[in-house]
């Protein structure tokens, strides 16, 4: 019995979970824009075929994996603060979080802000500003919520500072991609997030 009879046993569900992880394991390895169906196939050794069986287009898999980032980052996000002390805490907490994540699924950024995935399909231009939208939402309210324990001042801009979060997590991403082990993601990160943070504060 051949390998693709074998996975061919796997549930729908299974066999989608296992396509979305080699999309993304290949979108870290080549790009998102030059990953083929057939590239998904060879590496999970099947046919082009057996990849269409469970996704009717290669859009689809961008769109299931999309989702997928959304499923785990928010988890992720929502278990760092959890643990917080304050909102603040809480803030700093899902930095780092971010920072790991990102470290571990190097693909995500390059996901999320891929000009082709973008144009290509709005399903997928949707899910992507839902994801972003709803992380400065969560920054935003952390903040508000600072404001109520007197940590930021009272006028602070807390849309504009969470804009600025996800900036800085972009720059630093972006950074890290361009000058490979020249700067070390999670070390610029530690250098950066203190100066975010003593923008926002108040000075005692």
């Amino acid at each position: 019995m051949n390998q693709e009879t074998i996975k061919r046993r796997l549930s729908t569900e299974e066999r989608q979970s296992e396509i979305i992880r080699v999309a993304v394991d290949l979108a870290a390895d080549k790009g998102v824009d030059s990953v083929t169906t057939q590239d998904m196939a060879d590496a999970m050794h099947l046919t082009q075929g057996a990849i269409f069986r469970h996704f009717a287009t290669k859009d689809d898999i961008w769109v299931a994996v999309i989702e997928w980032v959304r499923g785990r980052l928010m988890k992720v996000l929502d278990k760092a603060a959890a643990d917080a002390t304050d909102p603040l805490d809480a803030i700093e907490r899902m930095f780092s979080a971010h920072i790991t994540f990102v470290s571990k699924h190097p693909a995500i950024p390059r996901l999320l802000f891929s000009e082709l995935l973008h144009k290509k399909n709005s399903k997928l231009r949707q899910l992507i500003e839902g994801i972003i939208s709803g992380y400065e939402a969560k920054i935003s309210g952390l903040l508000e919520a600072a404001k109520s324990q007197s940590l930021v001042p009272d006028d602070l801009d807390s849309q504009s500072a969470a804009v600025l979060y996800i900036g800085m997590i972009q720059g630093l991403v972006m950074q890290s991609n361009v000058f490979g082990g020249k700067r070390v993601l999670m070390q610029q990160a530690l250098k950066t997030f203190p100066i975010f943070l003593h923008g926002i504060k108040i000075r005692s």
